[in-house]
């Protein structure tokens, strides 16, 4: 994020923001320093001159009982400002905070939030004002609050949309993986992007609230005299405005130019906002997970880092939650990489994101458990995950420039979560920065740290995200498609830098990916995922050799170094289904299918010791006979 001073110097070079800007200024200053720069008493009366016009002795002229025009004007604008100021300050805190939380915590709270916000938009805001200082009386801070509390729900309104959208910012979920807590992210990821309605939505309700008060001063209801106010000042001089029309002009003029002065600051305030915090990007929704109260707890005896048993998956549909991803299991050891292969949308990253508690919006882990390094993660709280993303479980996604906020520095990126995971002084906290773009091979760290997401290529962008990955010291890494968006040299690169690193760490990987040399090259087992199905896993070596399902064939088969050479290319025919069939869901698209594979979910049978498959004609696919059980 830009330094506040650039920010307002930024507005300061717009000539749209220094006169409205200078313009408050000067009245500020007036309405302090009333005591010292008012040439008279705000009470005194020149009865030799009433009702005069612009004098040397009077400016601004004099009112009905010859009190000076200007002196009043200066000292109602502290009665005035202030008013206005506890207005805005009351709709910034019920506003902003409660449009914010219900933006970026969805849920419950995002519908009581709405209902609250309906219910005062149907209140009629002056007569209720109205309704309450009868009640209290002069009590003006009072009205002044309750004024604020009335205009909140459409500040709340403007700002709870705007938290909604940014929190779908893939950057945003990037944050949580890597353990930022929610205050954080709110305050140095969100705000600052919803910053620009705000300031809008403000300036123009500091208008505002100026003109209401100076209406109900109008009315009697203010500050009452002597004590001046704009809008008794109004009300004085229109009641004498046949005998002196002057007398209405300057209380006026000064009310309105000021509330002029603040809608043209706020747009200006806005615009240098929008110039510095725009930035184009791809889309993700913010990860949630619903309660699971029913998720049974890990009973295997697995001494694996991560082991999957039964996970399923469900996410919101037309007719209800719908299953997605079915029964998985899957283990991942200390120290090991496995790949987790398959085509788009056969659930692989759901599945990952499962683990990290970061399902999207209303999904939710129906079935099974999830054990990481002797911790249940179905039964684990919000604030043992939040504890567990980046210091125990990180990962990296196949578009690291969407994960990385574009209104924030390489080195600030990378600086907080040093500090939120180590913590330690300023120059500690840059010097372990610098230490891990080193660490990613990443030359000139010292630039690299100054600079912005968009000034970085592909390959630098996803060395970043490695690096701010390794920032908390996981155990298990997990890797979306890292190489999925660069180009064959940068892939090779980010290969070797992820396999030099789970050397030097000894940390496990997880890798998400579809292609099968990023497999054969990093990993020593492979799960294949089909329609959020485990169909076949064991040794990728074996896997390559002597597939056990036929989708796997057909993937191996779709690689070009396989293809005949002036043939076509082999293809799987179909695509993946979008709703899950009772039986094999990959029965449609396979030559070896038979009417009992579209009967009843098929089991996992093992041909050989640690290689699993879902195939009824398994043994169709290989080279010599075996004798294959259920597992």
């Amino acid at each position: 994020m830009s330094a506040p001073g650039h920010r307002w110097r930024a507005v300061l070079r717009r000539p749209i923001a220094a006169v409205p800007l200078a313009y408050l200024a000067i009245l500020l200053l007036a309405a302090v320093f009333a005591p010292l720069l008012a040439p008279y008493d705000p009470a005194a009366a020149d009865l030799d001159h009433v009702l005069s016009g612009p004098t040397a002795a009077h400016p601004f002229g004099t009112d009905g009982l010859g009190r000076d025009v200007l002196t009043r004007i200066m000292f109602g604008g502290r009665i005035s400002l202030v008013d206005a100021a506890v207005v805005v300050l009351t709709v910034l805190v019920a506003g902003v905070g409660s449009g914010i939380a219900a933006g970026f915590l969805d849920g419950w709270l995002d519908r009581v939030f709405t209902w609250v916000v309906d219910v005062l938009l149907a209140i009629p805001v002056l007569v209720t004002l109205l309704v309450v200082l009868a009640m209290v009386g002069g009590q003006r801070d009072v009205a002044m609050i309750t004024l604020g509390i009335l205009l909140s729900p459409g500040l709340a309104r403007v700002v709870r949309g705007s938290t909604f959208a940014v929190r779908q910012e893939l950057y945003i979920a990037a944050a949580r993986v890597y353990g930022l807590p929610n205050r954080h992210i709110v305050a140095h990821h969100v705000l600052p992007r919803v910053a620009g309605p705000i300031i809008v939505q403000i300036s123009m309700l500091a208008g505002g609230a100026l003109l209401i008060d100076a209406g109900l001063s109008y009315l009697g209801f203010g500050a009452q005299p002597p004590d001046p106010t704009w809008g008794n000042m109004i009300a004085d001089a229109s009641a004498v405005i046949d005998r002196q029309p002057w007398l209405l002009l300057p209380p006026g003029v000064v009310l309105g130019l000021a509330i002029l002065a603040f809608g043209l600051l706020g747009d200006a305030v806005r615009d240098a906002t929008a110039d510095r915090s725009e930035h184009p990007g791809e889309r993700l929704h913010r990860a949630h997970r619903a309660p699971t109260p029913t998720l049974a707890p890990h009973t295997g005896g697995s001494s694996a880092l991560l082991s999957l048993r039964g996970v399923s998956i469900a996410l919101p549909g037309t007719d209800g939650a719908r299953t997605v991803v079915a029964g998985v299991d899957l283990d991942v050891h200390a120290g090991e990489t496995v790949g987790l292969i398959g085509e788009s949308g056969c659930g692989k990253t759901l599945t990952c994101r499962a683990v990290l508690d970061l399902l999207p919006a209303d999904g939710a882990v129906t079935g099974g458990s999830i054990l990481f390094d002797g911790t249940d993660l179905a039964t684990a709280g919000p604030r043992a995950m939040r504890r567990l993303r980046g210091s125990g479980i990180a990962m990296i996604s196949q578009d690291p420039i969407a994960a990385l906020d574009p209104v924030f520095t390489v080195g600030q990126q990378l600086g907080e979560l040093v500090r939120r995971h180590h913590g330690g002084t300023r120059q500690a906290v840059r010097a372990r920065t610098i230490a891990l773009l080193r660490d990613v091979n990443l030359p000139e760290p010292e630039q690299v740290a100054r600079r912005y997401p968009h000034e970085l290529s592909g390959g630098m962008a996803q060395r970043v995200a490695i690096a701010m990955a390794l920032s908390g010291q996981p155990k298990l890494l997990i890797a979306d498609e890292p190489t999925t968006a660069l180009d064959v040299t940068v892939q090779a690169e980010v290969l070797d830098l992820l396999r030099g690193l789970q050397k030097e760490r000894g940390m496990a990987i997880l890798l998400v990916t579809h292609d099968w040399g990023v497999v054969s090259a990093l990993c020593r087992r492979a799960f294949v995922m089909y329609a959020g199905d485990i169909v076949e896993s064991c040794d990728v070596a074996e896997l390559l050799d002597r597939p056990r399902h036929p989708y796997t064939e057909g993937l191996l088969g779709a690689m070009p170094s396989r293809a005949v050479p002036r043939g076509r290319l082999a293809t799987i025919p179909g695509s993946v289904p979008s709703a899950r069939p009772p039986g094999c869901p990959f029965a449609p698209r396979c030559e070896l299918s038979t009417p009992e594979c579209s009967d009843a979910p098929i089991p996992v049978f093992q041909p050989r010791p640690g290689h699993t498959t879902r195939c009824l004609h398994h043994e169709k696919l290989c080279w010599e006979r075996e004798s294959c059980e259920p597992a």
